[in-house]
């Protein structure tokens, strides 16, 4: 599957650019609030390497730009 987001090499990458989403937006408000984060990361765990992914949104522009990539499913 093609996918239009945002890549990256290691997980502690993918946390830092939710975390990054998360407070552009103030989120959470509070500990007990059911929206933590703005969006949330994957792994692409059966491509070759293994890397993580936000899947692309408007709302999240600042980011960067996104690239297309292909993400292998069962």
């Amino acid at each position: 599957m093609i996918i239009k987001g945002y890549k990256y090499n290691t997980e502690a990458e993918a946390i830092a650019a939710r975390k990054q989403c998360a407070d552009h937006y103030g989120l959470p408000v509070s500990p007990e609030d059911v929206t933590q984060y703005w969006v949330d990361y994957e792994e692409a765990s059966l491509n070759s390497p293994v890397f993580w992914y936000i899947v692309y949104d408007n709302s999240i522009d600042f980011l960067g730009t996104p690239t297309d990539f292909e993400v292998v499913e069962e």
